[in-house]
């Protein structure tokens, strides 16, 4: 045994949030709200109870000590049901094991604790896996029914482990490892958020807009296969190794590194890693002064796609020149606009201001009028605007400034397009979104604004494959992407396949409109009228103003699609 370190016998309980990145994605502020008040109200409280220790809060994550397995199993019994009684539309996932523990500094280590998060990413969300161990201390102890699920390879342990669910706690079924990401058939990456090391943790907006940045400028390799920024985002200060990492996102390679920015100089250090092996391939550090932070992101980005990829061609195609750096406070002004969480009106009205103050300070700040654009989209879709203002005119304008200012940008070229798209202008949203497409070939965005398109103009098939791509290229996908694949699947009559997009998307979101209607539109057509019903039933509770009427105002491609539409709606029995 090793000298100074402690060693017992611990029950260990490691629980997460099932979903967690993407509920982040669709609502930040509300999620952490959430959260945070079901673990002061309920959480904590329900532990102490139960005569348990909570070691340590990761994120959505907890790992909490007890001295009995019987004592973490009955906590975890109302810890689940506590939460499915709060609808606060969060669900767990929880492990539970019997084993020897390190102990240090209050915190503890070793195959124990590896075990009880192995088993938490095994347990179906609302669900509850138990080690063999852990079984045996509490059969006949315990109310609660259990069933076997025999031996589990789990990932980082030597041997096999007798694994056992709480039955009725999470779905019927056992939530089995997902099936990895095959590899695709090009060098393919994944940019991790480098890391903040200036003496301000408030900075890290700069380090996260820098990495983003650099993602952006390896995106236009048409050589390799980039993972978006939003699935990159979602481990951002969390202690996950690169082989993990890179076997979630089915990429080979990771790049990492950190930014320290002070007064008008910054350092970049930047580390390429094998997700194979984990070995390093290539790490480099970077001291420049600011204004030359442009040409430093395209030099990192030249460097890792020609160590991965070998030799490069080239070509505009591969490389757009950015225009340098006109004010350096409009840059920043810009950054911390994009850190803003919008998920309330006063807060997009926050982000408005900084991104007109970047455009104050820099009018061919060409990021700020992209930013102002996207903040008129939202305005759009959420409401947020005063009668008589037109959001979606104003976006079209910031747009457009923002390609005039600079068509090689990929992300202006897109925002425009999707002004076009939300305006159900189709034609000129794919000639902005195809143009962004041949600028960034990796962009998921861009591929799902192609399906809307492609939707729009009456090709669901196309739709589907632009859909399932933008889903491989952003693993951690939003909840539109969903929907408008179920969407486009209806579209194509492929109704049984519309199903679990459909229920996915309203999982995360349960008040939308739009999936609510198509999932009960596909049941309708697979003749389960009484499934059928109940979305209605569940559409109208959140939407009392839905009807045919408003439907047949819709935009179709064809009276075909119209009537194919409304034919379904009524034998759901949406009312008229």
């Amino acid at each position: 045994m090793t000298e100074g370190l402690e060693r017992r016998l611990a029950a260990i309980l490691a629980a997460d949030v099932a979903g967690y990145t993407a509920l982040m994605g669709a609502d930040e502020a509300g999620t952490l709200r959430r959260l945070t008040d079901l673990r002061r109200e309920f959480l904590e409280p329900l532990i102490d109870a139960h005569h348990g220790r909570v070691v340590k809060l990761m994120g959505d994550g907890f790992l909490v000590e007890f001295a009995s397995v019987v004592d973490a199993v009955a906590c975890a019994l109302a810890w689940q049901k506590g939460v499915a009684d709060r609808d606060t539309g969060l669900r767990f996932r929880i492990g539970i094991n019997l084993g020897d523990v390190i102990v240090e500094d209050g915190d503890i280590h070793g195959d124990g604790v590896n075990i009880a998060a192995r088993l938490e990413g095994l347990a179906a969300p609302g669900g509850i896996c138990l080690s063999g161990d852990a079984y045996r201390q509490v059969r006949g102890k315990v109310e609660a029914a259990f069933e076997d699920l025999g031996d589990q390879s789990l990932k980082n342990v030597a041997e096999p482990v007798r694994v056992y669910r709480v039955a009725g706690a999470g779905p019927a079924e056992a939530a089995p490892a997902s099936k990895p990401l095959a590899l695709p058939d090009k060098p393919s990456i994944a940019v991790l958020p480098f890391a903040n090391m200036s003496s301000e943790s408030e900075q890290d907006y700069f380090s996260d807009g820098v990495t983003e940045d650099i993602i952006t400028e390896l995106s236009r390799f048409h050589e390799l296969f980039v993972i978006a920024r939003n699935s990159s985002f979602s481990y951002k200060g969390k202690a996950v190794k690169a082989q993990d990492i890179a076997a979630d996102l089915g990429v080979r390679y990771i790049l990492e590194g950190s930014v320290r920015a002070a007064g008008n100089r910054i350092r970049v250090t930047a580390q390429l890693v094998d997700g194979d092996t984990g070995h390093h391939i290539w790490s480099e550090r970077y001291d420049r002064d600011m204004p030359d932070l442009f040409a430093l992101q395209d030099e990192i980005a030249h460097t890792v796609a020609g160590t991965v990829a070998g030799r490069l061609r080239l070509t505009s195609e591969d490389r757009a020149e950015r225009k340098p750096i006109g004010s350096l406070e409009a840059y920043d002004y810009a950054l911390r606009a994009q850190a803003i969480i919008a998920d309330t009106k006063e807060e997009n009205r926050r982000v408005r201001q900084a991104y007109e103050k970047a455009i104050e300070l820099d009018p061919a700040c060409t990021k700020a009028y992209i930013g102002l654009a996207r903040s008129y989209i939202i305005d759009s879709f959420s409401h947020w605007s005063e009668p008589g203002e037109r959001p979606l005119d104003r976006a079209r304008d910031c747009a457009a400034k923002a390609v005039s200012l600079d068509n090689t940008d990929s992300r202006a070229q897109l925002i425009l397009g999707s002004v076009y798209a939300q305006r159900e202008e189709y034609q000129e949203a794919k000639v902005h979104v195809e143009r962004a497409l041949e600028l960034n070939p990796n962009d998921a965005d861009a591929y799902a604004i192609m399906g809307f398109y492609r939707e729009g103009v009456g090709e669901p098939e196309a739709a589907i494959e632009c859909y399932l791509t933008a889903m491989r290229l952003n693993p951690y996908y939003p909840a539109w992407y969903l929907w408008k694949l179920g969407d486009a699947y209806f579209g194509a009559r492929r109704y049984q396949e519309a199903l679990a997009p459909l229920k996915e998307a309203l999982d995360r979101s349960p008040k939308l409109k739009r999936p609510r209607l198509t999932l009960a539109a596909a049941y309708a057509q697979l003749g389960r009228i009484a499934e059928a019903e109940r979305e209605i039933e569940l559409l109208l509770a959140d939407h009392p103003d839905a009807s045919i009427e408003q439907e047949r105002r819709s935009k179709f491609a064809s009276d075909e699609d119209r009537d194919h539409w409304i034919d379904a709606l009524q034998k759901a029995g949406l009312p008229a």
